[in-house]
């Protein structure tokens, strides 16, 4: 069989060494004789025992070994960090989520090349976790399969009274309310925040197996599509098949085209990008206001609507949805199941025309996620529309302004923010957070404070399950000398998502001129990865990347 790089271990020509490599891996038990005739398929898993979405996939590893097995190849796992943005709300400990994904395609990166796999099987669940790994896949271009962790059973489909929602606002009593926020199995968090949007969308970009995304964490068809990943990473190897086979402009927009289908997370807007620049490929914020323009949201799957991701799965998954569009995508991108999209598409089925409804009864009439410009934010910001009010869709208000998401929730506990304004938050973005921290806080916050007309303006990020008129990642942001940095109480704001436009109203000579006097605002960074993180970081409409 192909060992395209892996064979460099058994090569003996130079006896001293090659005597050392081949000791060292005799130390593990393998037979180096049916190793030296074997791939070697590394498993990058990013199991961990300390959350719900991750905590399954020791299991579904050594299903994806037997696979791996049973194809003739040799499989390898190691592990890499798996942080829990929910664990991490509300607390210092925010700031560093984000960063991980450069860490966790660093070390998959790093490893791999270090040990010279023919192959590799990426398992994740969740949301820097699986864009960190695909950065990975594009830098390395090996044969790669990932597969998806699954997501969820939210607690409330365990209770007796359970109406047809899983969202938090159809219920009334304490304990059901608490219920749709709680995890009631092992899997992603069950709604469409960034963890299954982009479960999905490794789908549409064709590295992990048609319909997998949407098969529950708990489910045995999950154990047996582990399996099918481990055979087929060996057949990849065999074929000379690599990421970048699948990884292409095509396939980026079949991802982003689904993204807006789904209703995604406004989170994509900094991993897409990031997979793009991996490719030498560029994916402007002005792509997704172009397919939002082309692509209705169809799927009103929660924060947007009552549905949870089982409902997607059970209407047809992936695959189902993507079939609603299939006249916009690019039919003949390939999938790592040997599959034109043409071809799968042709099976599909929509079960539940509820969940998955038809083109011409969209949940909303335009794509979800949409880049806003303006002097506000000359490199663009973002905004979920479908999550929107449609009220709130056009709105203007004098600015109320913070300095940071813990000032801003002092002032909610003070009842300082009054109906009608736009609570502006700075200093919160890659450099200036430092991380790029959700203000998930604050948007609950927000919802729960009876404020029906508050709009909220962040050079930070914002959950994939947060809704209303949140407008984050605006860029440059205030660390950098962005206008958000010259804003002050008071100053009237116009979001405009119809035009995409988010202005202040200010003459660019009083813009320059506050920002002439700004002051950067600087955090206490403890010595470590965050400082040298903040000194490498791009801005957020770049992707938030190491430059």
């Amino acid at each position: 069989m192909k060992k395209p790089l892996s064979q460099a271990i058994f090569d003996r020509s130079d006896r001293a060494i090659s005597a050392i490599r081949l000791g060292v891996l005799g130390g593990t038990g393998v037979d180096i004789e049916e190793a030296g005739q074997k791939p070697l398929i590394a498993i990058a898993n990013s199991h961990t025992e300390f959350n719900p979405g991750h905590m399954h996939l020791q299991g579904l590893a050594a299903r994806v070994k037997e696979g791996i097995l049973a194809a003739g190849g040799l499989a390898f796992e190691f592990n890499v960090p798996a942080p829990c943005d929910g664990l991490a709300e509300g607390h210092e400990g925010m700031r560093y989520v984000l960063p991980q994904r450069e860490l966790i395609a660093d070390a998959v990166e790093t490893y791999i090349r270090s040990m010279r796999f023919d192959g590799v099987v990426l398992v994740a669940s969740c949301d820097k976790i699986i864009p960190g790994m695909l950065m990975a896949a594009a830098r390395l271009d090996l044969p790669t399969v990932l597969l998806p962790g699954g997501p969820s059973e939210k607690a409330i489909r365990q209770r007796r009274n359970q109406v047809d929602s899983v969202k938090l606002a159809d219920y009334e009593d304490p304990e059901e309310r608490l219920a749709c926020v709680t995890s009631g199995s092992c899997g992603a968090c069950e709604v469409m925040g960034t963890a299954n949007t982009f479960q999905c969308i490794s789908e549409a970009l064709g590295l992990a197996l048609p319909g997998s995304a949407t098969v529950p964490g708990y489910a045995a068809d999950k154990l047996r599509l582990a399996r099918v990943c481990g055979h087929r990473v060996v057949e990849l190897v065999e074929q000379g098949l690599s990421a970048r086979h699948y990884l292409t402009a095509d396939s980026l927009e079949n991802a982003l085209m689904l993204c807006q289908a789904l209703g995604g997370s406004t989170n994509a807007a900094l991993h897409l990008p990031a997979l793009a620049r991996e490719l030498g490929l560029e994916l402007p914020l002005e792509r997704f206001n172009h397919f939002s323009r082309q692509v209705p949201t169809l799927c009103a799957i929660s924060p947007n609507g009552p549905y949870g991701v089982l409902d997607l799965h059970r209407a047809g998954g992936v695959p189902a949805l993507m079939s609603r569009i299939a006249r916009d995508l690019h039919q003949d991108a390939p999938t790592v199941a040997g599959l034109s999209w043409g071809e799968v598409l042709a099976s599909a089925q929509v079960r539940d025309e509820a969940v998955i409804p038809p083109r011409d009864r969209p949940h909303f009439a335009q794509g979800g996620t949409v880049a806003l410009f303006g002097n506000l934010a000359p490199e663009g910001s973002v905004i979920k529309q479908s999550a929107v009010s449609p009220e709130m869709h056009r709105f203007s208000g004098p600015a109320r302004v913070f300095e940071s998401e813990e000032a801003c929730l002092e002032g909610l506990r003070e009842g300082s923010i009054l109906e009608g304004e736009v609570v502006v938050i700075r200093n919160e973005g890659p450099k200036g957070g430092p991380g790029m921290p959700e203000t998930l806080a604050v948007t609950v916050g927000l919802n729960q404070s009876g404020l029906k007309r508050v709009a909220l303006v962040t050079d930070g990020r914002f959950s994939g399950a947060s809704q209303g008129p949140c407008v984050g990642h605006v860029s440059p942001e205030a660390a950098v000398g962005g206008p958000i940095a010259a804003v002050r109480n008071g100053d009237l704001i116009r979001i405009d998502i119809a035009q995409r436009s988010l202005e202040v109203d200010l003459s660019p000579e009083e813009i320059a001129r506050r920002l002439a006097a700004h002051e950067p605002r600087l955090r206490e960074i403890p010595p470590g990865y965050m400082r040298r993180y903040v000194k490498l970081v791009s801005s957020a409409a770049q992707g938030a990347v190491l430059d």
